[in-house]
């Protein structure tokens, strides 16, 4: 019976921690789907910044990719509170300015 009652309170404990966060989330003005959207494209930005240092030896189809998930990043990271993310600040500069020239190289491709 002691065992059950432990349980009930790790379980309380676990749901009122979740509520706390969800609270916390809100209280800073965002939704909770964007602040996961969040998690998730700070991930990728870490593998984008490790590709932004090769990227004058990417294929097209390689810069292609390149483009469409940085613009993930960046729509995810628009949603946030700078405050946020200020520690990721150089690595999402450095990979703008690559899809800034990737970006221009693929325009004036497209244009010659």
């Amino acid at each position: 019976m002691l065992i059950l009652y432990i349980i009930y309170i790790l379980i309380f404990i676990i749901f009122a921690l979740i509520a706390y966060s969800i609270f916390q989330i809100k209280l800073f003005g965002m939704n909770v789907k964007d602040f996961w959207s969040f998690i998730e494209a700070n991930q990728v930005l870490d593998k984008l910044y490790f590709y932004c240092k090769r990227y004058d030896k990417m294929s097209v189809q390689e810069q292609v990719i390149f483009l469409r998930e940085a613009e993930k990043i960046f729509e995810a990271f628009d949603k946030i509170p700078n405050s946020l993310w200020e520690d990721e600040y150089d690595k999402y500069t450095t990979v703008l300015e690559n899809y800034r020239s990737i970006k221009m190289l693929r325009w004036s491709e497209a244009h010659n």
